[in-house]
């Protein structure tokens, strides 16, 4: 946790020795209107929710809450906001990840996941704050639902994604197959040649594709709704460290149904 008065160690070397983004402790969100801060928070709440609302459910969600905001406008603050609607399965989504990069088939349909280290997973998520918002990376171990590695910063750029996945190869052993949606950070290669160093095969989801990254999904709903949303943090600083709280409770004492009453660092500390 990064102490801003600790007098011994200044934050950039706080960060350092924690592998933090220091743009994501420094960060004081910049003002936006309060209007679109209030459409952002609502899109965010009910998407979390509901994320098959395509613009035209959210636009018509956003009218009956007071905001009178129409498809073009709500598409807008998706790709403000770095989401996008997750279909059924036969529908065909036509969000195009980036042409320039490589993309990867899906290897997780069908597979069973048996043990711990098998595969991993990530995505980014929208965080609204007071007066603007930041972006969380995480990285969990799909077995146990460990996370395993994660970060906050100011932008979706793949930077700060690379330096989640070098934290989590760094402190835990590497996986067979790791999962990401077909975001552009992922599919970069700063971010795919890393994995391919470490013989790490890499899965991608279809884009928009319901339950091929539903754990992390899962993982996001709980984050929000059991930290963002009951806190006000008024900058980056405050946000890592209510961060760093949540994800020691949700690691350590919060127990899952799904793994019998266990919490992940149980399952993950005595699974081989």
């Amino acid at each position: 946790m990064v102490d801003l008065k600790d007098p011994t160690l200044s934050i950039v070397k706080q960060c350092i020795l924690l592998s933090i983004s220091r743009s994501g402790v420094y960060y004081q969100p910049t003002s936006e209107s309060e209007l679109d801060l209030q459409i952002m928070s609502e899109i965010d709440k009910h998407y979390t929710l509901y994320p098959f609302y395509g613009t035209r459910r959210m636009s018509e969600h956003l009218k009956e809450k007071g905001y009178h905001v129409g498809r073009k406008a709500v598409k807008s603050y998706y790709i403000k906001m770095g989401i996008w609607t997750i279909y059924p399965k036969k529908k065909p989504n036509t969000s195009e990840p980036n042409k320039e990069h490589r993309t990867y088939p899906y290897l997780l349909r069908n597979l069973k996941i048996t043990h711990k280290n098998y595969v991993w997973a990530t995505d980014i998520t929208y965080i609204p704050m007071p007066k603007g918002h930041m972006f969380l990376c995480a990285i969990i171990d799909l077995y146990t639902r460990y996370v395993l590695s994660w970060n906050i910063s100011n932008t979706m750029d793949t930077t700060f994604c690379v330096e989640v996945l070098k934290n989590a190869l760094q402190h835990h052993d590497k996986p067979k197959i790791f999962n990401t949606d077909q975001g552009s950070q992922f599919t970069s290669p700063d971010f795919t040649d890393l994995l391919e160093s470490q013989n790490i095969m890499v899965s991608m989801d279809s884009k928009g594709r319901a339950l091929d990254n539903i754990f992390i999904e899962r993982l996001w709903r709980s984050v929000k709704y059991e930290c963002i949303y009951l806190n006000v943090f008024e900058n980056g600083a405050q946000l890592y460290q209510g961060l760093d709280q949540y994800f020691n409770f949700y690691n350590c004492k919060r127990k899952h149904q799904s793994l019998n009453n266990q919490t992940p660092e149980e399952l993950f500390k005595k699974t081989v």
